[in-house]
Protein backbone atom coordinates (compact mmCIF):
# COMPACT_ATOMS: atom_id res chain seq x y z
CA UNK A 1 0.00 0.00 0.00
CA UNK A 2 2.85 2.24 1.09
CA UNK A 3 4.31 1.40 -2.30
CA UNK A 4 1.13 2.47 -4.44
CA UNK A 5 1.14 5.64 -2.81
CA UNK A 6 4.36 5.86 -3.11
CA UNK A 7 4.30 5.48 -7.04
CA UNK A 8 1.41 7.64 -7.32
CA UNK A 9 3.13 10.56 -5.59
CA UNK A 10 5.99 10.07 -7.79
CA UNK A 11 4.03 10.26 -11.31
CA UNK A 12 2.02 12.74 -9.75
CA UNK A 13 5.27 14.75 -9.62
CA UNK A 14 6.59 13.58 -12.78
CA UNK A 15 3.47 14.80 -14.52
CA UNK A 16 3.34 17.82 -12.11
CA UNK A 17 7.27 19.27 -13.49
CA UNK A 18 7.07 19.84 -17.06
CA UNK A 19 4.28 22.46 -16.89
CA UNK A 20 4.77 25.72 -15.91
CA UNK A 21 2.81 27.48 -13.00
CA UNK A 22 -0.37 28.15 -14.04
CA UNK A 23 -1.32 25.57 -16.99
CA UNK A 24 -2.85 23.62 -14.71
CA UNK A 25 -5.35 26.72 -13.84
CA UNK A 26 -5.97 27.55 -17.38
CA UNK A 27 -6.67 24.03 -18.16
CA UNK A 28 -8.99 23.59 -15.14
CA UNK A 29 -10.42 26.68 -15.95
CA UNK A 30 -11.07 25.81 -19.68
CA UNK A 31 -12.55 22.82 -18.45
CA UNK A 32 -15.04 24.25 -16.50
CA UNK A 33 -16.03 27.14 -18.98
CA UNK A 34 -16.39 23.90 -21.44
CA UNK A 35 -18.92 21.97 -18.81
CA UNK A 36 -20.56 24.60 -17.62
CA UNK A 37 -24.21 24.84 -19.32
CA UNK A 38 -24.73 22.56 -22.60
CA UNK A 39 -21.76 20.23 -22.16
CA UNK A 40 -23.12 17.89 -24.78
CA UNK A 41 -24.50 20.42 -27.24
CA UNK A 42 -20.78 22.08 -26.99
CA UNK A 43 -18.92 18.80 -27.19
CA UNK A 44 -20.82 17.82 -30.01
CA UNK A 45 -20.50 21.23 -32.24
CA UNK A 46 -17.27 21.24 -31.41
CA UNK A 47 -16.27 17.47 -32.75
CA UNK A 48 -18.80 18.22 -35.45
CA UNK A 49 -16.53 21.61 -36.52
CA UNK A 50 -13.38 19.43 -36.73
CA UNK A 51 -14.66 16.57 -38.24
CA UNK A 52 -16.39 18.36 -40.95
CA UNK A 53 -13.06 20.48 -41.91
CA UNK A 54 -10.91 17.26 -41.76
CA UNK A 55 -13.72 15.73 -44.63
CA UNK A 56 -14.14 18.74 -46.74
CA UNK A 57 -10.39 20.28 -46.76
CA UNK A 58 -9.67 16.84 -47.65
CA UNK A 59 -12.08 16.13 -50.16
CA UNK A 60 -11.59 18.89 -52.29
CA UNK A 61 -7.21 18.57 -52.00
CA UNK A 62 -8.19 15.10 -53.26
CA UNK A 63 -9.64 16.54 -56.07
CA UNK A 64 -7.52 19.28 -56.72
CA UNK A 65 -4.52 16.97 -56.97
CA UNK A 66 -6.12 14.49 -59.20
CA UNK A 67 -4.47 15.84 -62.41
CA UNK A 68 -0.61 15.96 -60.66
CA UNK A 69 -0.44 12.03 -61.32
CA UNK A 70 -1.30 12.42 -64.69
CA UNK A 71 0.92 15.43 -65.23
CA UNK A 72 3.87 13.77 -63.75
CA UNK A 73 3.78 10.85 -65.93
CA UNK A 74 3.33 12.98 -68.93
CA UNK A 75 6.82 15.04 -67.96
CA UNK A 76 8.37 11.94 -67.48
CA UNK A 77 7.72 11.04 -70.77
CA UNK A 78 8.58 14.33 -72.57
CA UNK A 79 11.69 14.12 -70.77
CA UNK A 80 12.78 10.80 -72.05
CA UNK A 81 11.64 12.11 -75.75
CA UNK A 82 13.98 14.78 -75.19
CA UNK A 83 17.20 12.89 -74.14
CA UNK A 84 16.45 10.05 -76.46
CA UNK A 85 16.51 12.64 -79.41
CA UNK A 86 20.10 14.60 -78.00
CA UNK A 87 21.01 10.96 -77.68
CA UNK A 88 20.48 10.35 -81.39
CA UNK A 89 22.32 13.59 -82.28
CA UNK A 90 25.19 12.80 -80.63
CA UNK A 91 25.73 9.43 -81.67
CA UNK A 92 24.87 10.24 -85.11
CA UNK A 93 26.36 13.49 -85.21
CA UNK A 94 29.21 12.95 -87.90
CA UNK A 95 26.15 11.69 -90.25
CA UNK A 96 24.20 14.53 -89.85
CA UNK A 97 27.11 17.13 -90.42
CA UNK A 98 27.90 15.66 -93.59
CA UNK A 99 23.88 15.26 -94.67
CA UNK A 100 23.89 19.10 -93.65
CA UNK A 101 21.13 18.21 -91.21
CA UNK A 102 21.84 20.66 -88.61
CA UNK A 103 19.20 23.12 -89.38
CA UNK A 104 16.71 19.90 -89.78
CA UNK A 105 17.98 18.51 -86.22
CA UNK A 106 17.49 21.75 -84.89
CA UNK A 107 13.77 21.56 -85.23
CA UNK A 108 13.46 18.38 -84.15
CA UNK A 109 15.20 18.94 -80.74
CA UNK A 110 13.51 22.58 -80.78
CA UNK A 111 10.09 21.44 -81.13
CA UNK A 112 10.32 18.82 -78.77
CA UNK A 113 12.01 20.94 -75.85
CA UNK A 114 9.46 23.82 -76.48
CA UNK A 115 6.64 20.61 -75.95
CA UNK A 116 8.56 19.45 -72.75
CA UNK A 117 8.99 23.44 -71.68
CA UNK A 118 4.97 24.10 -72.79
CA UNK A 119 4.25 20.79 -70.34
CA UNK A 120 6.72 22.04 -67.80
CA UNK A 121 5.04 25.37 -67.26
CA UNK A 122 1.16 24.34 -66.89
CA UNK A 123 2.46 21.79 -64.58
CA UNK A 124 4.41 24.40 -62.50
CA UNK A 125 1.60 26.71 -62.18
CA UNK A 126 -0.53 24.09 -61.48
CA UNK A 127 1.57 23.05 -58.69
CA UNK A 128 1.90 26.91 -57.43
CA UNK A 129 -1.93 26.91 -57.12
CA UNK A 130 -1.85 23.53 -55.50
CA UNK A 131 0.58 25.28 -53.01
CA UNK A 132 -1.63 27.98 -52.33
CA UNK A 133 -4.69 26.71 -51.95
CA UNK A 134 -3.30 24.28 -49.42
CA UNK A 135 -0.95 26.66 -47.56
CA UNK A 136 -4.65 28.43 -47.35
CA UNK A 137 -6.62 25.23 -46.61
CA UNK A 138 -3.71 23.28 -44.17
CA UNK A 139 -2.17 26.23 -42.66
CA UNK A 140 -4.55 29.33 -42.36
CA UNK A 141 -8.08 27.51 -42.40
CA UNK A 142 -6.93 24.94 -39.82
CA UNK A 143 -5.38 27.93 -37.82
CA UNK A 144 -8.92 29.56 -37.93
CA UNK A 145 -10.93 26.41 -37.16
CA UNK A 146 -8.33 25.49 -34.32
CA UNK A 147 -8.58 28.93 -33.06
CA UNK A 148 -12.71 28.60 -33.27
CA UNK A 149 -12.86 25.74 -31.44
CA UNK A 150 -10.14 26.48 -28.55
CA UNK A 151 -11.65 30.30 -27.62
CA UNK A 152 -15.20 29.04 -28.11
CA UNK A 153 -15.70 28.41 -24.05
CA UNK A 154 -13.94 32.08 -23.61
CA UNK A 155 -16.32 33.79 -25.88
CA UNK A 156 -18.90 34.54 -22.70
CA UNK A 157 -17.55 37.64 -21.94
CA UNK A 158 -19.69 38.37 -18.72
CA UNK A 159 -17.79 35.73 -17.14
CA UNK A 160 -16.61 36.50 -14.24
CA UNK A 161 -13.06 34.62 -14.98
CA UNK A 162 -12.48 37.08 -17.36
CA UNK A 163 -12.46 40.16 -15.11
CA UNK A 164 -8.89 39.59 -14.43
CA UNK A 165 -6.79 38.11 -17.23
CA UNK A 166 -3.00 38.91 -15.97
CA UNK A 167 -2.60 35.37 -16.96
CA UNK A 168 -3.62 35.44 -20.34
CA UNK A 169 -1.80 38.33 -21.38
CA UNK A 170 1.63 37.23 -20.18
CA UNK A 171 0.70 34.26 -22.17
CA UNK A 172 -0.48 36.13 -25.19
CA UNK A 173 3.51 38.00 -24.79
CA UNK A 174 4.83 34.39 -24.39
CA UNK A 175 3.27 33.59 -27.70
CA UNK A 176 4.11 36.06 -29.59
CA UNK A 177 7.69 35.98 -29.15
CA UNK A 178 7.74 32.41 -29.12
CA UNK A 179 6.68 32.90 -32.97
CA UNK A 180 8.75 36.07 -33.75
CA UNK A 181 12.06 33.68 -32.13
CA UNK A 182 10.54 30.58 -34.69
CA UNK A 183 10.41 32.83 -38.01
CA UNK A 184 14.27 34.60 -37.39
CA UNK A 185 15.13 30.94 -37.08
CA UNK A 186 13.04 29.86 -39.95
CA UNK A 187 14.87 32.88 -41.65
CA UNK A 188 18.60 31.69 -40.65
CA UNK A 189 18.07 27.99 -41.85
CA UNK A 190 16.69 29.79 -45.14
CA UNK A 191 19.72 31.52 -45.74
CA UNK A 192 21.97 28.42 -44.83
CA UNK A 193 20.15 26.37 -47.43
CA UNK A 194 20.49 29.46 -49.49
CA UNK A 195 24.49 28.82 -49.42
CA UNK A 196 23.99 25.42 -49.93
CA UNK A 197 22.29 26.38 -52.82
CA UNK A 198 24.18 28.80 -54.19
CA UNK A 199 27.98 26.53 -54.07
CA UNK A 200 25.81 24.04 -56.22
CA UNK A 201 25.01 26.74 -58.89
CA UNK A 202 28.56 27.65 -59.33
CA UNK A 203 29.71 24.23 -60.28
CA UNK A 204 27.19 24.29 -63.25
CA UNK A 205 28.02 27.44 -63.57
CA UNK A 206 32.07 26.64 -64.05
CA UNK A 207 30.63 23.50 -66.27
CA UNK A 208 29.11 25.99 -68.71
CA UNK A 209 31.86 28.47 -68.77
CA UNK A 210 33.74 25.56 -69.73
CA UNK A 211 31.60 24.75 -72.24
CA UNK A 212 31.51 28.27 -73.55
CA UNK A 213 34.91 28.58 -73.61
CA UNK A 214 35.82 25.68 -76.13
CA UNK A 215 33.35 26.73 -78.38
CA UNK A 216 34.52 30.07 -78.68
CA UNK A 217 37.78 28.60 -79.74
CA UNK A 218 36.66 26.75 -82.38
CA UNK A 219 34.76 29.01 -83.75
CA UNK A 220 38.36 30.87 -83.95
CA UNK A 221 40.06 27.85 -85.39
CA UNK A 222 42.12 27.24 -82.05
CA UNK A 223 42.11 23.25 -81.69
CA UNK A 224 43.79 21.83 -78.94
CA UNK A 225 44.17 18.20 -77.75
CA UNK A 226 43.82 17.64 -73.74
CA UNK A 227 45.25 14.39 -72.00
CA UNK A 228 48.59 14.59 -73.83
CA UNK A 229 51.95 13.59 -72.59
CA UNK A 230 54.48 15.79 -72.48
CA UNK A 231 56.92 13.53 -74.09
CA UNK A 232 54.32 13.66 -77.04
CA UNK A 233 54.34 17.13 -77.13
CA UNK A 234 58.10 17.35 -77.62
CA UNK A 235 58.08 14.61 -80.52
CA UNK A 236 55.27 15.89 -82.19
CA UNK A 237 56.56 19.66 -81.86
CA UNK A 238 58.53 19.81 -85.30
CA UNK A 239 55.67 18.66 -87.09
CA UNK A 240 52.87 21.11 -85.29
CA UNK A 241 54.52 23.88 -86.01
CA UNK A 242 54.14 23.71 -89.23
CA UNK A 243 50.47 22.34 -89.30
CA UNK A 244 48.31 25.48 -89.02
CA UNK A 245 44.23 24.89 -88.78
CA UNK A 246 42.73 26.49 -91.18
CA UNK A 247 46.05 27.43 -93.42
CA UNK A 248 44.58 25.96 -96.75
CA UNK A 249 42.62 27.34 -99.28
CA UNK A 250 39.09 25.82 -100.33
CA UNK A 251 37.88 26.50 -104.19
CA UNK A 252 34.26 25.64 -104.73
CA UNK A 253 34.03 23.94 -108.27
CA UNK A 254 31.79 22.28 -109.83
CA UNK A 255 32.64 18.67 -111.53
CA UNK A 256 35.90 18.30 -109.82
CA UNK A 257 37.77 17.15 -106.55
CA UNK A 258 41.23 18.20 -106.24
CA UNK A 259 43.55 18.28 -103.40
CA UNK A 260 46.76 20.18 -104.55
CA UNK A 261 49.59 19.67 -101.93
CA UNK A 262 47.60 19.28 -99.19
CA UNK A 263 48.40 17.88 -95.62
CA UNK A 264 46.08 15.17 -94.23
CA UNK A 265 46.00 15.87 -90.59
CA UNK A 266 43.25 15.55 -87.70
CA UNK A 267 42.10 18.63 -85.92
CA UNK A 268 44.87 17.59 -82.89
CA UNK A 269 46.88 17.87 -85.55
CA UNK A 270 48.35 14.08 -85.72
CA UNK A 271 49.28 13.86 -89.25
CA UNK A 272 48.69 11.38 -91.95
CA UNK A 273 49.60 11.75 -95.35
CA UNK A 274 52.10 15.37 -95.74
CA UNK A 275 51.51 15.64 -98.90
CA UNK A 276 47.95 14.37 -100.57
CA UNK A 277 47.91 15.66 -104.83
CA UNK A 278 45.38 14.16 -107.02
CA UNK A 279 42.39 15.05 -109.29
CA UNK A 280 38.65 13.64 -110.49
CA UNK A 281 36.68 14.93 -112.89
CA UNK A 282 32.97 14.10 -113.08
CA UNK A 283 32.53 10.70 -114.53
CA UNK A 284 35.45 9.18 -112.83
CA UNK A 285 34.52 6.90 -109.95
CA UNK A 286 37.54 6.33 -107.42
CA UNK A 287 37.97 3.11 -104.96
CA UNK A 288 39.55 4.07 -102.04
CA UNK A 289 41.32 1.17 -100.10
CA UNK A 290 43.78 0.53 -97.21
CA UNK A 291 44.25 -0.67 -93.79
CA UNK A 292 42.30 0.62 -90.81
CA UNK A 293 43.14 4.15 -89.46
CA UNK A 294 44.93 4.66 -92.54
CA UNK A 295 43.08 7.82 -92.83
CA UNK A 296 40.17 6.94 -95.75
CA UNK A 297 37.33 8.57 -92.98
CA UNK A 298 39.63 11.82 -92.05
CA UNK A 299 39.91 12.28 -96.14
CA UNK A 300 36.18 12.03 -96.50
CA UNK A 301 35.80 14.50 -93.38
CA UNK A 302 38.25 16.93 -94.66
CA UNK A 303 35.55 16.88 -97.69
CA UNK A 304 32.65 17.09 -96.35
CA UNK A 305 34.51 20.30 -94.26
CA UNK A 306 34.00 19.06 -91.23
CA UNK A 307 37.77 18.74 -90.50
CA UNK A 308 39.93 22.15 -91.28
CA UNK A 309 42.47 22.12 -94.27
CA UNK A 310 46.14 22.54 -92.59
CA UNK A 311 47.48 23.92 -95.90
CA UNK A 312 47.36 23.36 -99.48
CA UNK A 313 44.63 23.71 -101.79
CA UNK A 314 41.24 21.97 -101.88
CA UNK A 315 39.07 22.49 -105.33
CA UNK A 316 35.19 20.68 -104.59
CA UNK A 317 31.99 21.57 -105.72
CA UNK A 318 29.31 23.14 -102.65
CA UNK A 319 28.87 21.09 -99.43
CA UNK A 320 24.67 20.47 -101.36
CA UNK A 321 26.79 18.76 -104.59
CA UNK A 322 28.68 16.05 -102.00
CA UNK A 323 27.06 13.61 -100.64
CA UNK A 324 27.91 11.06 -97.71
CA UNK A 325 26.36 7.29 -97.37
CA UNK A 326 28.15 5.72 -94.20
CA UNK A 327 27.73 2.42 -93.45
CA UNK A 328 25.01 2.53 -90.83
CA UNK A 329 23.13 4.93 -91.90
CA UNK A 330 20.92 7.83 -89.95
CA UNK A 331 16.95 7.60 -89.62
CA UNK A 332 15.54 10.36 -88.63
CA UNK A 333 12.87 10.93 -86.47
CA UNK A 334 9.36 11.33 -88.80
CA UNK A 335 7.34 9.92 -91.31
CA UNK A 336 8.79 7.52 -94.31
CA UNK A 337 8.86 10.19 -96.61
CA UNK A 338 11.29 12.24 -93.98
CA UNK A 339 13.72 9.04 -94.95
CA UNK A 340 13.99 9.44 -98.64
CA UNK A 341 13.95 13.20 -98.91
CA UNK A 342 16.29 14.15 -95.65
CA UNK A 343 17.46 16.27 -94.71
CA UNK A 344 14.57 18.27 -96.92
CA UNK A 345 11.26 19.25 -95.65
CA UNK A 346 8.00 18.24 -97.73
CA UNK A 347 7.90 22.21 -98.37
CA UNK A 348 11.47 21.81 -99.98
CA UNK A 349 10.41 18.80 -101.58
CA UNK A 350 7.39 20.41 -103.26
CA UNK A 351 9.86 23.37 -104.02
CA UNK A 352 11.86 20.74 -106.00
CA UNK A 353 8.80 19.54 -107.96
CA UNK A 354 9.24 16.38 -106.95
CA UNK A 355 6.68 14.11 -106.83
CA UNK A 356 5.42 11.34 -104.19
CA UNK A 357 5.45 9.17 -107.13
CA UNK A 358 8.73 10.06 -108.24
CA UNK A 359 9.86 9.05 -104.71
CA UNK A 360 8.27 5.72 -104.73
CA UNK A 361 10.33 5.20 -108.06
CA UNK A 362 13.43 5.75 -105.69
CA UNK A 363 12.28 3.22 -103.44
CA UNK A 364 11.58 0.72 -106.81
CA UNK A 365 15.56 1.62 -107.72
CA UNK A 366 16.70 -0.46 -104.34
CA UNK A 367 13.70 -2.59 -104.18
CA UNK A 368 12.35 -1.24 -101.02
CA UNK A 369 9.06 -0.12 -102.62
CA UNK A 370 6.90 -2.91 -100.72
CA UNK A 371 8.10 -0.43 -97.37
CA UNK A 372 5.23 1.74 -99.06
CA UNK A 373 2.97 -0.60 -99.89
CA UNK A 374 3.01 -1.96 -96.67
CA UNK A 375 2.84 0.72 -94.65
CA UNK A 376 -0.14 2.43 -96.88
CA UNK A 377 0.99 6.20 -96.80
CA UNK A 378 4.33 8.31 -97.26
CA UNK A 379 3.21 10.04 -93.55
CA UNK A 380 3.39 6.98 -91.17
CA UNK A 381 5.65 7.65 -88.22
CA UNK A 382 7.91 4.93 -86.95
CA UNK A 383 10.84 4.55 -85.26
CA UNK A 384 12.95 3.15 -88.28
CA UNK A 385 16.14 2.90 -86.79
CA UNK A 386 13.92 -0.50 -85.21
CA UNK A 387 11.55 -0.86 -87.96
CA UNK A 388 13.77 -1.18 -90.77
CA UNK A 389 16.21 -4.23 -91.36
CA UNK A 390 20.32 -3.45 -92.00
CA UNK A 391 20.45 -4.16 -95.37
CA UNK A 392 16.91 -1.77 -95.58
CA UNK A 393 18.60 0.61 -94.06
CA UNK A 394 21.48 0.61 -96.59
CA UNK A 395 19.19 0.96 -99.44
CA UNK A 396 17.67 3.44 -98.22
CA UNK A 397 20.36 5.70 -97.73
CA UNK A 398 20.74 4.61 -101.40
CA UNK A 399 17.51 5.97 -102.34
CA UNK A 400 17.99 8.88 -100.24
CA UNK A 401 21.35 9.77 -102.17
CA UNK A 402 19.19 9.11 -105.61
CA UNK A 403 16.77 11.94 -104.58
CA UNK A 404 19.24 14.66 -103.86
CA UNK A 405 21.68 13.52 -106.58
CA UNK A 406 24.70 15.30 -105.93
CA UNK A 407 27.42 15.52 -108.17
CA UNK A 408 29.84 12.97 -105.99
CA UNK A 409 28.80 10.83 -103.38
CA UNK A 410 31.31 9.52 -100.83
CA UNK A 411 30.42 5.71 -99.98
CA UNK A 412 31.59 3.84 -97.13
CA UNK A 413 30.71 0.78 -97.29
CA UNK A 414 27.73 1.80 -97.26
CA UNK A 415 26.47 -1.63 -99.23
CA UNK A 416 27.71 -4.35 -97.13
CA UNK A 417 24.57 -5.80 -96.24
CA UNK A 418 22.74 -5.55 -99.25
CA UNK A 419 22.82 -8.15 -101.88
CA UNK A 420 25.66 -8.60 -104.54
CA UNK A 421 22.71 -8.28 -107.59
CA UNK A 422 21.33 -5.33 -105.84
CA UNK A 423 24.70 -3.65 -105.07
CA UNK A 424 25.84 -4.08 -109.02
CA UNK A 425 22.37 -2.47 -110.05
CA UNK A 426 22.51 0.48 -107.65
CA UNK A 427 26.17 1.45 -108.62
CA UNK A 428 25.30 0.98 -112.32
CA UNK A 429 21.88 3.67 -111.60
CA UNK A 430 24.36 5.72 -110.15
CA UNK A 431 26.65 5.99 -113.60
CA UNK A 432 23.73 6.62 -115.21
CA UNK A 433 22.11 9.39 -113.28
CA UNK A 434 25.66 10.74 -113.64
CA UNK A 435 26.43 10.43 -109.93
CA UNK A 436 30.72 10.51 -109.38
CA UNK A 437 31.60 7.81 -106.59
CA UNK A 438 34.32 7.90 -104.00
CA UNK A 439 33.70 4.67 -102.44
CA UNK A 440 35.48 2.89 -99.33
CA UNK A 441 34.20 -1.32 -99.91
CA UNK A 442 36.59 -4.23 -99.86
CA UNK A 443 34.45 -6.18 -102.22
CA UNK A 444 36.11 -6.81 -106.03
CA UNK A 445 33.00 -7.06 -107.33
CA UNK A 446 32.92 -3.44 -107.14
CA UNK A 447 35.93 -2.98 -109.27
CA UNK A 448 34.19 -3.04 -112.32
CA UNK A 449 32.24 0.02 -111.58
CA UNK A 450 35.39 2.52 -110.86
CA UNK A 451 38.10 3.67 -112.88
CA UNK A 452 40.65 4.36 -110.19
CA UNK A 453 41.65 3.34 -106.75
CA UNK A 454 43.49 5.64 -104.11
CA UNK A 455 45.52 3.30 -101.44
CA UNK A 456 46.99 4.35 -98.19
CA UNK A 457 48.99 2.31 -96.07
CA UNK A 458 48.88 3.84 -93.04
CA UNK A 459 52.52 4.94 -92.75
CA UNK A 460 51.83 8.41 -95.07
CA UNK A 461 52.25 6.88 -98.45
CA UNK A 462 49.18 6.28 -100.72
CA UNK A 463 49.20 6.09 -104.72
CA UNK A 464 46.55 7.03 -106.96
CA UNK A 465 46.29 4.73 -110.02
CA UNK A 466 43.72 3.88 -112.80
CA UNK A 467 42.14 0.44 -112.37
CA UNK A 468 43.59 -2.25 -114.89
CA UNK A 469 43.48 -5.80 -115.19
CA UNK A 470 46.86 -6.44 -113.81
CA UNK A 471 45.87 -4.30 -110.42
CA UNK A 472 46.10 -6.31 -107.28
CA UNK A 473 43.55 -6.38 -104.42
CA UNK A 474 44.08 -4.03 -101.97
CA UNK A 475 42.25 -4.11 -98.67
CA UNK A 476 40.80 -6.91 -98.30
Amino acid sequence: MKRVKEKKYVTGKLLYVPFPKGFSSKCNQYNSLLNKDNNTSNLFLLTTIMMAYLLISGLFLTRLRRPIGKMTVTEQRYEGEYRYVNSRLITNSEEIAFYNGNLREKQTIHSTFKKLADHLHNFIFFRFSMGFVDSIIAKYVATVVGYLVVSRPFLNLSDPRHLHSTHSELLEDYYQSGRMLLRMSQALGRIVLAGREMTRLSGFTARITELMTVLKELNTGKYERTMVSLQERETETAEKTILVPGSGQIINRDNIIKFDHTPLATPNGDLLIRDLTFEVRSGTNVLVCGPNGCGKSSLFRVLGELWPLFGGNLTKPERGKLFYVPQRPYMTLGSLRDQVIYPDTVEEQRRKGISDQVLKDYLDNVQLGHILDREGSWDVVQDWMDVLSGGEKQRMAMARLFYHKPQFAILDECTSAVSVDVEDYIYSHCRTVGITLFTVSHRKSLWKHHEYYLHMDGRGNYEFKPITEETVEFGS
